[in-house]
């Protein structure tokens, strides 16, 4: 039995330290889903979800087990409708923790099929989000050490475009 994990994330750019998960939960799994998915607490995107998929696609591209998609509805749904045994989610720092245990308690109420596996960062990516490199780059900062290198100049000129907007 193939044992199907999903790692789920807005991935609005897709980061280094998301890459370190990604690539550390395929070596634990048969098959990694990155979930492109909407998060309703983020409302501020720079690339569209097909962008994001198109992205991590790119710097998956060395990964043979790792696939991706783009859903908006109820993480459990999409877990149960692919077969996954796991979620797995990247934790930086306690305040991480608080959060994402309250999700995996929401989950697996909604779908006791799947467990959430968590995977702490390496300590080069404790600082990194996201949110922190858009930070960056509109003070017209140095991501080079955030975004992997075959995307880095699409992030860089989208993130430089929106802060000229």
């Amino acid at each position: 039995m193939e044992r199907i994990a999903v790692c789920p994330g807005s991935f609005d750019p897709v980061t280094k330290g998301h890459l370190d998960i990604i690539t550390r939960a395929s070596n634990l799994f048969d098959r990694v889903i990155v979930l492109v998915s909407k998060n309703m607490m983020k409302t501020n995107e720079c690339f569209t979800p097909q962008e994001r998929k198109d992205l991590i696609l790119r710097v998956t591209e060395s990964l043979p087990n790792v696939v991706v998609d783009v859903y908006d509805g109820l993480l459990a749904n999409y877990v149960r409708s692919v077969g996954a045994i796991a979620i797995v989610k990247g934790l930086r720092a306690v305040s991480d923790f608080e959060y994402e245990f309250q999700m995996a308690l929401a989950n697996r109420e909604l779908y006791s099929g799947a467990e959430t596996v968590f995977l702490t960062t390496t300590a080069e990516n404790m600082y990194l989000s996201s949110s922190v490199v858009k930070q960056i780059a509109a003070f017209g900062g140095d991501i080079s050490h955030s975004i992997p290198p075959e995307i880095l100049s699409v992030v860089e000129k989208r993130l430089m475009k929106e802060k000229l907007s």
